[in-house]
């Protein structure tokens, strides 16, 4: 492979990520084409006295240490605005972000446009997560984050690890069955934990915004080529464990792929996760403050072997001994989302513009895996002008979606 086609390789797996990721990173190309690249992130003391406190919500930084050793940082929102007097139950709620961001994406709206705020002024106790690799989360008992074992991981052990971790601190905290709301990654990890039985005995119901499983029917010019290239190893054979869209120089080289492929970029944003509607661009402008966020390679080329595959499984290590020596067996194992238990309360949202949760990817897994679902446990809304990025925040989510996501949460199964 010579130099300039590694390079095109290096750029093209970039896409693979973006798609896999959803609306959050980009801007138009001349207004930086990766967000503030090179400059100081604010938010520095941390979620709860950034973002939360100063609102008026009574909010405690907390950590969580995985059986793999990541110490994962968590925000609890204990009280809104306005104290409950007495004594109230309040019922756990976790909140999930995606993938190459963290926490902080939920709050780039006001509080009364905001998920977790909306949950805790509901008198919902709400616990934020920060997956592996983020800002907040990047501590280990024994790796630090610049070696690369620190990234050997991908959405697998946010399964096997991450979330059962999460899960078991919230419920020895609370004493109560939970509540779980994610979006677009955190909705994956939903479904295979579901189906894996991680949650059997913990989870009490689930909200699935801009639900994804399958990838492989996305629209997006960007995505098919993505799709269509095998390009699982250019950053492999360079060492890159983490990626870091902040760090790695790649923004010369999407441009050359945009123009090779005569491909309009001006508004990758759009192009990538399709129109979303209802953008407050002071809200995307504060959001491209903080965010991309790292994520590790692994895991994003994980994603991308979803798009080519058109299947859910394990990692692929590429190498059929590698697979034999993880696994057993020279493919990786197959997730049966079929498994997911029918009694299950799920509510499910998706938009009918979202160029990654597309419509026919959503249907297909609602005609594959959710014909035999308890009627009365399975909610299903269809918003049609709705794109990946507005399920995060859209200024009229809070009427749309946020208010049903409450009210489901609330219902007596």
């Amino acid at each position: 492979m010579t130099f300039s086609s590694l390079m095109n390789a290096i750029a093209l797996t970039f896409y693979i990520i973006i798609l896999a990721w959803y609306s959050h990173q980009t801007r138009v190309l001349g207004h930086g084409f990766l967000g503030n690249y090179g400059k100081s992130r604010p938010y520095e003391e941390g979620l709860c006295a950034s973002l939360i406190s100063i609102h008026g919500y009574k909010c405690q930084e907390l950590e969580v240490t995985t059986n793999d050793g990541y110490i994962l940082s968590i925000q609890r929102i204990l009280e809104g605005r306005v104290k409950v007097e007495g004594n109230v139950t309040k019922e756990p709620v976790i909140v999930q972000h995606g993938v190459m961001v963290d926490g902080a994406t939920w709050f780039m709206n006001s509080p009364e446009q905001n998920l977790p705020m909306i949950l805790a002024d509901n008198n919902f106790d709400v616990w934020v997560v920060n997956t592996r690799g983020t800002k907040y989360s990047r501590k280990h008992t024994y790796l630090d984050a610049s070696r690369q074992e620190y990234w050997h991981w991908s959405w697998d052990e946010l399964v096997t690890y991450e979330m059962p971790a999460i899960f078991d601190y919230v419920s020895k905290e609370t004493g109560q069955k939970i509540h779980y709301v994610g979006h677009s990654l955190g909705t994956l990890v939903a479904l295979v934990s579901l189906a894996e039985g991680k949650w059997e005995n913990q989870i009490k119901s689930v909200a699935l915004l801009s639900p994804i499983a399958y990838l492989s029917r996305i629209k997006t010019e960007i995505g098919v080529i993505a799709a269509k290239s095998l390009l699982g190893e250019s950053l492999t054979v360079l060492h890159i464990a983490e990626f870091d869209p902040k760090g790695i120089p790649v923004a010369d080289f999407i441009k050359n792929i945009c123009v090779e492929n005569g491909l309009n970029c001006n508004d990758l944003f759009t192009l990538i996760t399709g129109p979303n509607c209802c953008l407050d661009r002071t809200a995307f402008d504060d959001f491209m403050k903080v965010e991309p966020q790292s994520s590790s390679t692994r895991n994003l080329l994980h994603l991308a072997q979803t798009v080519r595959t058109d299947r859910l499984s394990k990692y692929d290590f590429m190498r059929p001994h590698l697979n034999l020596f993880h696994y057993g067996q020279l493919n990786p194992p197959s997730y049966d989302l079929s498994k997911i238990p029918n009694n299950i309360p799920i509510f499910m949202s998706y938009g009918g513009t979202d160029a990654l949760a597309d419509v026919a990817d959503v249907q297909k897994l609602l005609n594959d895996h959710f014909q035999d679902h308890d009627k009365d446990k399975l909610s299903v809304q269809f918003i049609p002008n709705y794109a990946h990025g507005d399920y995060m925040f859209a200024t009229n989510a809070n009427q749309l979606v946020y208010t049903n996501v409450t009210s489901f949460f609330k219902r007596k199964f």
